[in-house]
């Protein structure tokens, strides 16, 4: 994680749960289940560090207010910075269903938006239309992807900067029960905070996630296959581990990681069928439809 905070300002000392308003700890059994889901995921090391982090400091709190002590303040608020397809989106459902499960919110969903889902195109329409998807979000996360377009450089007439009040307030008003998490390119993302007080304010957490290495990439691409019952010809294996490693190590900036595996996967998919087609498709058993060979992988 890469952050603007000195060691001893990340102690957390901006954040504010208010344990008189705590929610419910649900099932510590269900809780465990999600922390375990969170483990499981491919690669995302230092988000997993981080993240616990904050839990821990959460039931610290909890504690803390049980002996009758000061509880210290911890921003529930979180800009989540990377390239796509690095597990954004994921970690976000799965940290609003951890938060529900600690208490902190009562709902626990997470309503995923952008700039189309919060900017009209019509002028003063987007106050209105921004507190509707908050509303939508209240007692969970609101999960805002690419939210650096909210204020463009080129553009500064843009109606973003009316969702961006908007939201300002209600994490203001709402902050005993309202997450928001924005997210998107690391440059673009610390363009965006800066650019306004009231964001640089209220989003002192950063947590970045890292491309996926080769590994990783070839992790991510078995599990697919795996879930969806294909089956890798004999002997390749290596050459897929090589493949992967060779794909991380070429990559362009903007990687999309798990989309670029999941491209991959469909690609390698029409190569099948397509070579399969030549056959008298009658007599393919369940293991040839099912195979993928080193032509459909094309591991160049």
């Amino acid at each position: 994680m890469t952050s603007r905070h000195t060691p001893k300002e990340t102690s957390y000392g901006y954040i504010t749960v208010n344990c008189r308003k705590r929610k419910k700890q649900k099932d510590p059994k269900k809780l465990e289940k999600l922390l375990d889901e969170l483990d499981s995921l491919t690669g995302l090391d230092s988000v997993k560090k981080e993240i616990k982090s904050i839990i821990g400091l959460v039931k610290l709190n909890e504690q803390r207010k049980k002996q009758g002590l000061e509880e210290s303040s911890v921003s529930l608020h979180l800009v989540f910075s990377g390239n796509p397809g690095t597990g954004k989106t994921t970690v976000a459902r799965l940290l609003a269903s951890i938060y529900k499960e600690l208490g902190v919110l009562s709902k626990g969903q997470c309503k995923e938006t952008d700039y189309e889902g919060l900017v009209s195109q019509y002028v003063s329409e987007t106050p209105i239309k921004t507190k509707e998807v908050i509303e939508e979000a209240m007692g969970g996360i609101l999960f805002i992807d690419e939210a650096y377009t909210l204020s463009p450089e080129d553009n500064p007439r843009d109606h973003g900067q009316e969702a961006i009040d908007t939201l300002l307030k209600y994490m203001e008003d709402k902050r005993d029960d309202f997450m928001v998490i924005v997210a998107g390119y690391p440059n673009e993302m610390k363009r965006f905070i800066t650019s306004n007080p009231g964001l640089e304010s209220r989003f002192t957490t950063y947590i970045h996630f890292e491309d996926y290495n080769g590994k990783e990439l070839y992790d991510i691409f078995m599990h697919m296959v795996s879930k969806e019952e294909w089956i890798i010809q004999d002997g390749l294996n290596e050459q897929l581990r090589e493949f992967f490693l060779k794909t991380y190590e070429n990559r362009p900036e903007n990687f999309a990681n798990a989309r670029e595996i999941r491209n991959y996967l469909d690609l390698c998919k029409k190569r099948q069928a397509l070579r399969l087609a030549n056959n008298n498709i009658d007599k393919l058993s369940k293991k040839d439809l099912q195979t993928l060979s080193k032509e459909d992988l094309n591991l160049v």
